[in-house]
């Protein structure tokens, strides 16, 4: 046996299936028994048996002595078989064993003809905007596409089959289920994305506001939904302001950035533990620099730097950009329908309208679906 051993490359075998791939393996131990006299698992220091020791045989000897053995032990095979296996082993290596028909891989839809294929992809493109409708819909449009098209006539899988190839193409896009989520799905980015990054704080901020799923008692009386305002810092992910309107407006907004630049003082009957005094932030510094934080709430006061928001009215009104402007603030409205360009606000109030909702009187769930019996009549906060 020589030292010389080279065992070709193998890493394509895991492209086949597992059984072809533990056959192909299975034939590498003969065939290297046959090459160089020992199998790749043979122990340091062993010697080949004496029908397959290179120094007293040839290759076509070998070759004949392996193919004898196989058939003795239930493997019908022919010198020239065995041949066939060590030249595709030395020339593409462990793929080269791998049986033929287990290389030849079914389409990705099977047989169904790649215009039922196109038509189906547009129809379920076609609901990405539209009210959901179910699958018998998609393969009724699926077919009045294709009758459309000029090209010579396509003929149409069985109704199964057109079921099976609908579930491969719409997975993941909520064709037949929420519209809602439908159209989140649609927006968001394609291929990999992230958010910009901040490493200061104010340097990126987010704002938005979003119906608060309570309902609360105003001053006359009546029991109405409230929205919930706030802003984010992404640098550190404090909620430096937040306002609750029944209606938000353009004052509100405004009235959010001087909360955030601002110290906000403790109120009566607030408990000592939420002092800024009492907390991490860097209280004696900050005194330094402005002698309000001396009876502040542990609440971090934050200027901004850029604020990015959606194109409520309430963020592009001539208020709220005056307001921006006086106080020197970049406002970056993100894309038009892309809630991911400001994730962290969206989740931050999304959060609060589920976890934190569920504890407070007069909860209605986000759907009607999910809302109680009579909830205006029982016991609920007042807005203050």
């Amino acid at each position: 046996m020589t030292g010389k051993r080279r065992v070709p490359p193998t890493a394509r075998i895991a492209e086949f299936p597992e059984t072809a791939a533990e056959q192909a393996r299975w034939w590498e131990r003969h065939i290297l028994e046959v090459l160089d006299g020992l199998p790749p698992d043979a122990a340091e220091g062993a010697k080949p048996r004496p029908e397959f020791d290179p120094k007293q045989h040839s290759l076509a000897q070998r070759e004949r002595a392996k193919a004898a053995e196989l058939t003795a032990a239930g493997h019908r095979m022919s010198p020239s078989g065995i041949k066939q296996r060590r030249q595709r082993y030395q020339r593409d290596g462990l793929v080269g064993l791998v049986d033929g028909r287990s290389a030849k891989q079914m389409p990705a839809f099977g047989h169904v003809d790649p215009a039922v294929v196109e038509a189906m992809q547009q129809a379920i493109a076609e609901t990405a905007d539209a009210s959901s409708r179910t699958i018998g819909f998609i393969i009724w449009r699926t077919k009045q596409i294709l009758a459309d098209c000029e090209t010579a006539a396509v003929e149409l899988p069985s109704r199964a089959t057109l079921y099976r190839l609908f579930d491969k193409l719409a997975a993941g896009t909520h064709a037949t289920g929420s519209a809602r989520t439908r159209r989140s799905i649609n927006a968001r980015p394609s291929g990999p994305f992230g958010e910009v990054p901040a490493s200061a704080p104010g340097e990126l901020m987010q704002i938005d506001s979003t119906p608060l799923d309570v309902l609360v008692r105003l001053d006359d009386g009546i029991a109405e939904n409230v929205e919930l305002t706030a802003m984010v810092d992404i640098a550190t992910r404090s909620i430096t302001a937040a306002v609750l309107r029944p209606t938000t407006k353009a004052a509100d907004a405004s009235a959010l950035l001087a909360r955030s630049v601002t110290p906000e003082a403790m109120r009566p009957g607030w408990s000592d533990a939420l002092r800024m005094s009492r907390s991490v932030l860097p209280h004696r510094r900050l005194l330094s620099i402005d002698e309000r934080l001396e009876h502040a709430a542990a609440r971090p006061v934050i200027v901004p730097e850029t604020i990015v928001c959606d194109h409520g009215k309430v963020f592009v009104s001539h208020n709220f950009r005056a307001s921006c402007r006086y106080l020197g603030i970049n406002l970056q409205p993100a894309h038009k329908a892309t809630p991911t360009d400001k994730g962290t606000i969206e989740k931050t109030l999304g959060s609060v309208a589920t976890l934190f909702a569920q504890f407070v009187a007069g909860c209605t769930g986000s759907t009607t679906d999910r809302r109680g019996r009579r909830l205006e009549d029982g016991r609920l906060w007042s807005l203050p």
